[in-house]
This record gives structure tokens, sequence and C-alpha cells, in this order.
């Protein structure tokens, strides 16, 4: 049998038709699985119509949104590519991922018109022929169509299949060290064995209701969306985190399973009385994408809510180690062993594994590891060698295999959940008429976990922070644009030019301004 990951939905809509599918939680649409399967064909079937080729990219610049998730299964069964994009960037980084990404079709929400008509009148910089937006409260945009006037004129029947196995699912891009994203793409068969193996460690139950909180362009949250309907589970979806209306939802909608980054947590726990919201049901939250504070996990335990932290990459199409709540406790410096179909070493410079608790790089293999970075064979061939995906992350393993995440090889910044690389601020911020150099570290932030801190060589002495800070709107998005900055007269560099981080963030420990 091929795998088909549009076919996970119509086999689970065969199997379970009246069951809760998609709870949306900013309006009053539920879907069942038979609902949700039939508005996936519907999609697919006018896609097909339209002319659509097997390998075809289709953009997705939506809100979490029953769309989003249609339009990923619908355009999985028939063959085509899902580019999910971040929603959070600005048109000049989404014009260098459609074009880099070949994208022809863009769905997009109305929330981004002006975004998207920014990039309508760039022309040929994108190769974008068909543009779909999603009804709301404003008109259609006088260059697109009605997404669910398309949809609407699709058949509801099955769609002839399209692809399988190693044939492109999607592709999802991150931000890359040189200042460009770059493009990981996942197969038929990485994600389906993605799914296989966050199910077989995360014990769902058969009415299980999961409530989903980040953005689904993000691996975190498009894969559990997945496993979902795999386990015939309830996606209780918010199309914005907001703290209170988590706590609402945890508690209107019955919710027993959770997805969120440590910040998220500590912003729910700020609620005022937030005990008067019934959580009895709530099972555990996963979270991951930055360390989670003991104090954290201690307090959701007194609550009676496990705390499951994750390590995972988007190469890795999310899974890598997982840790349940009493380990936390147990090594709360660590986050956990490997999940079961995931192998994981920790490995030295000559690539022999490390001893018990001395340091070396992550490497993850499985089934669930990406095909390539699109168009990146060089940064393909460095990434996994011999079936081994180097994260570039440092960390050491105990004698019972718990892994303890050190360092970040890459200088890689978390800052809310989001992966932010000082090399593409840094490349942003020398553009600067008045900067002659510059360097960015991350300070620890209590708010979002880690903040960008611009360290500076004037060219002129007229360059004041706000400057700086005016320079980085509309070049930047808000979560990867420096919350500080520091003048200096010299950047520390090694003889080959590279910047001596290490010494910077000795002499600007933090912490980040709130």
């Amino acid at each position: 049998m091929q795998n088909n990951l549009g076919l996970f939905l119509t086999k689970r809509a065969f199997l379970s038709p009246r069951k809760e599918a998609y709870v949306d939680s900013h309006s009053d649409l539920r879907l069942t699985f038979a609902e949700l399967n039939e508005r996936s064909n519907r999609i697919a079937n006018s896609f097909v119509e339209a002319g659509i080729e097997k390998g075809e990219r289709v953009g997705l610049l939506l809100m979490n949104s029953a769309e989003f998730m249609e339009a990923y299964f619908g355009l999985a069964k028939i063959g085509a590519v899902v580019v999910p994009l971040n929603w959070r960037l600005v048109a000049d980084e989404l014009e260098f991922i459609l074009k880099d990404s070949g994208t022809t079709r863009l769905i997009f929400g109305e929330e981004f018109i002006d975004t998207v008509a920014d990039l309508h009148g760039r022309g040929d910089k994108t190769d974008i022929r068909q543009w779909l937006q999603v009804d709301g409260e404003t008109d259609i945009a006088w260059f697109a169509d009605s997404y669910q006037a398309f949809r609407g004129a699709g058949g509801a029947s099955e769609p002839e299949t399209g692809a399988a196995d190693d044939d492109m699912l999607y592709i999802m891009y991150t931000s890359g060290t040189t200042g460009l994203p770059k493009g990981v793409v996942h197969t038929h068969n990485t994600s389906v064995w993605a799914i296989l193996t966050i199910a077989v460690n995360t014990h769902y139950r058969e009415d299980d209701r999961f409530l989903g909180a980040l953005p689904m362009f993000h691996v975190g949250a498009l894969t559990p969306c997945a496993v979902n309907v795999y386990q015939g589970a309830t996606s209780v979806v918010m199309r914005s985190f907001a703290p209170q209306l988590a706590w609402e939802l945890l508690e209107r909608e019955r919710v027993t399973t959770a997805l969120m980054v440590p910040a998220m947590l500590n912003f729910m726990l700020q609620v005022p009385d937030f005990e008067r919201f019934d959580h009895s049901r709530l099972r555990w939250i996963m979270t991951g994408a930055a360390p989670v504070p003991v104090s954290l996990t201690r307090r959701y335990l007194d609550l009676g809510i496990g705390v499951r932290q994750v390590y995972g990459l988007t190469e890795s199409c999310g899974p890598a180690c997982l840790m349940d709540a009493e380990d936390s406790l147990r090594k709360p410096d660590s986050t956990g062993k490997s999940f079961y179909h995931t192998q994981v070493r920790v490995v030295n410079e000559a690539g022999e594994d490390c001893a018990p608790g001395e340091p070396g790089e992550v490497l993850v293999a499985g089934a669930h590891i990406m095909r390539e970075y699109w168009n990146r064979p060089e940064a393909t061939a460095e990434t996994i060698v011999d079936g081994w995906l180097h994260t570039g992350d440092v960390a050491t393993m105990d004698e019972e295999g718990f892994v303890s995440i050190q360092d970040r090889i890459k200088d890689m910044i978390i800052s809310g959940g989001e992966n932010v690389y000082p090399a593409e601020i840094e490349g942003v911020l020398v553009t600067h008429p008045d900067i002659a150099d510059a360097a960015v570290i991350g300070q620890p932030s209590e708010t979002w976990g880690e903040s960008p801190l611009a360290i500076l060589v004037k060219s002129s002495d007229g360059l004041t922070e706000a400057d700086v800070f005016d320079h980085c709107q509309g070049r930047l998005a808000r979560f990867k644009q420096p919350k500080a900055v520091q003048f200096i007269d010299e950047i520390p560099r090694n003889p080959s030019g590279k910047i001596l981080k290490f010494l910077l963030r000795e002499r600007y420990p933090g912490p980040a301004p709130v």
C-alpha cells in the first residue's frame, strides 16, 4: 500500500464520519470528519479542473483555519505541493520564498490583502498566476477570485490520487544562517512516519480533544493536526493565541491534550483568576521550542496537568526527543529521550559517540527526516550525512539516554517559539548608511525566552537606537527585530573574520528589556 497523507483524512472520514474533526476557536464553525473530507475533496477537484499538475506548488498565507487544514489534505491527495507561509513576514521576505519555491498559486486570508496586493504588483518577481482570497468581511481583491466560490465548484467525490511515498508533500521554509531561508522538503513518507512516531509516544485516547495554539505554518502545528486525523482526535484550533481564550477553550471544549510553547504556558499563568476555569479533563500539554523552567512544570503539575517537553526540528518533521512530566522534574535540564521510531546520537568532531556527559553535536535519524533542502544540494549534503541529520545543536547524553541541549552551534535565537537567525538581522542592519558593522546575539527574556540584541559600530555619530528600530520596520518581521541596541567601537572577530559571539555574550549577558 502506498502512502499518501491526504488519504489519512479519507480513511478517517470513512471510519468516523460523524465524529467532530475541527472546531474553530473564533467562530461557530464545527466540522465532522465527513464534512472536513468533503471540503477537502471539493478544493482538490477544483484545482484539478483548473489544470494543476503533480508537484505544482501552492502557497498558503492563512491564519489557522479550516481552510488551511482542508487545503493541506486536499492538495496532498492530488499530488500538489503545499508551501505554508509565515504570515509574520513582510512582503520582501515572502517574495523570496515564493520565487525560490516556484509557487504558482496562492490562497490567502483577508488579513493579508495589503501584503498580497504588494506582491501582486511586483509582476514577475513571483511566479503566481492564480490568487484565491478566503471570503471575509472585506471585498475580494480585484486581482483575486473567491476561495469559497472556487471550492464550491468542485465535486465532493474522492479525487484521483496524484502522489505517494517519496513524492513531495510540502516545502516549509526555515531561516538560514546565511540570512536567506531554506526550504525544508517533506514527502508523504516522511510526514506519515512523523505521524506514526508521535502517535506511538503520546498515548492518545479515543475521546481526545486537542487544543492547537501554534500557527499552522509551523511544523509544530501542522504535524499534530495530521496526527489528530490519524488518531481520530478532535482538533480545537486557535486562530491566534490569547491566554484567557486558551483557558476558556479548555473548559468549554473539554480539552484533554494540547501543544504550546513555554512562553504561552507562562502567559496563561498570568491570567487573573485562571483557576476559575475548569481544566479537569486536561491530561497533558506538550511544549518545546525553548527550555522549560522546572518551576513552570511544577506549577502545571500542581494543577494536575502534565507537561511533556519535546525537542524537534522542521527538518525532522517534528519528532526527535520527548520528556514526560515526571522525568521533567527528575531531570529538569533535559529534553528527554529519543522518540520510538527515532534514533538520536551525540557525537564529537570526529563523528564518534560522546561519553555520557560529554558535549557534542546532536544527530537525528529516522524515516521522518526531511528529504532535502529545496534547491540547496550543498546545504543538504552538509546536513544529512549517511542518513543522520546534523542538527547544529550541542548537547550531552547521560547514561540513561536523556539528552540535554547545551548551546546552538548556529547561534540561533528562539524568541516566543520562533527561530531567529542573527545573520539575517545583521544583513539588514548593515544596509543602513550609518552602520559600519553589526552583530546580533540573543539575551534572556522573561517574556519571550530570548530577544535579539543588536551590537553596532557607527559610521556616523548621529545614529540613535530609534534610528535602528525605524530601519528594521518593514524589512524584518516584528519577532526578528532587535529589542535593544548597544554601540561599540569594534566587533570582535577571529582571523578568518568570524564574529566572536561568545565574547559578546559575556559582555552583554542581559536580561533583555521587557
